[in-house]
């Protein structure tokens, strides 16, 4: 036998993870279609006449066009091909030159949701309806009007998704990639519910501070962020938004969002000036993670020490997400928690080398 570490990977199955995916900000979709490649398959996004979000297969059944070359009707989307129309229930519904419609003029209607100002699409391998109990739950700071709006941005990221959510138990890379380091980290599962509980020094988003993060993935692929920190010696309360969709089983889109609470008594534009700001240095932390996606190499049996985290029982929580709803593991009814004690500091080359942004220069500068 080697007394060298052999990295092994199985060859990823053909199939994507059952639940909610987010598709970003509620208000990008709207009378025009919108084609989505997800799920490795094409789908199109429209809203009818009543405004609700509707999603439908992407390509025509009858010759194969791109119904986002359609237009809308009443809730229907009319084929710019043929001109076949197509109802929200993905039944065909008007064929101008035909008599009689064929019975198998259906394609897919995938179900979908608006909440917290984001739109999501549901995605199951078996077609079952999803579960009430399953749904994003409500963020009731959103559109209160003490809370920006969410600040959004999309990010390719060429690898499976499993690498991104591995991040939920990976303690040890706070401090190499983004200079924070993890004092206290604990993660919890339970059912389709992951919860990374985090306090930590960060000095780029919490000054002298400590950091204090509450991270929850309500199934395979939408997570929110509950997060307390500062800058310039003002507390700042914000909510980050990681969601993904898978494209292939080879790459993904990255959403990531940002808002934060308003900083009351400051004039409007001052308010604006510190969210936006508080929004670069979330974003820049969070962009670290991407280049390591991007290059890495998937790892079924990683050689962990005992200060990483629970990686082993992530991965086996998140694999829920890819068996059928019968073949769940019974496992996750009861509540699993796992507390990692050991200190990840932040290197010195990482302190050294960290950018500065322009928000930190004035902030120094105003001391």
């Amino acid at each position: 036998m080697s007394k060298y570490a052999k990295i092994e990977a199985a060859p990823v199955e053909e199939r994507y993870a059952r639940g909610w995916h987010c598709l970003g900000k509620a208000s990008d979709f709207g009378r025009t279609p919108v084609g989505l490649k997800y799920f490795g398959t094409s789908l199109v996004a429209f809203r009818g006449e009543d405004d609700q979000l509707i999603i439908l297969d992407g390509y025509c059944p009858h010759m194969g066009a791109d119904l986002a070359q359609g237009y809308v009707e009443g809730n229907s989307l009319r084929c710019s091909m043929h001109a076949w129309r197509w109802g929200s229930d993905g039944v065909c519904d008007d064929i101008p030159y035909a008599k009689k419609i064929p019975a198998k003029a259906c394609i897919k209607s995938w179900p979908t949701l608006e909440r917290n100002g984001l739109a999501f699409v549901y995605h199951d391998p078996e077609d079952n309806a999803p579960r009430e109990d399953q749904l994003p739950p409500v963020i009731k700071e959103h559109g209160t009007g003490e809370w920006s709006d969410w600040e959004v941005v999309l990010i390719p990221i060429h690898t499976n998704c499993r690498e991104l959510v591995d991040n939920m138990a990976d303690k040890a890379h706070f401090g190499p990639v983004h200079a924070s380091a993890a004092l206290k980290f604990r993660n919890v599962f339970h059912k389709h519910v992951c919860v990374q509980e985090m306090e930590g020094k960060s000095p780029r988003l919490a000054g002298d501070s400590i950091l204090k993060t509450r991270a929850t993935y309500y199934g395979p692929a939408y997570m929110i962020t509950e997060m307390s920190g500062e800058m310039n010696g003002i507390p700042v309360e914000s909510k980050l938004l990681v969601s993904h969709v898978p494209t292939s089983l080879e790459s993904f889109d990255l959403r990531f969002g940002v808002m934060v609470k308003l900083f009351p008594g400051m004039s409007k534009a001052d308010s604006a000036a510190m969210v936006k700001g508080y929004v670069e240095l979330t974003q820049q932390a969070f962009f670290e993670d991407v280049q390591f996606w991007h290059t890495k190499v998937r790892v079924d049996n990683p050689v962990l020490c005992d200060g990483d985290g629970p990686i082993h029982r992530l991965r086996q929580w998140y694999n829920q997400f890819y068996v059928n709803a019968a073949d769940v593991p019974k496992v996750w009814d009861e509540e699993k928690i796992y507390e990692t004690e050991a200190f990840n500091p932040i290197p010195p080359q990482k302190l050294s080398a960290a950018p500065v942004t322009k928000l930190q220069e004035k902030a120094v500068a105003e001391a």
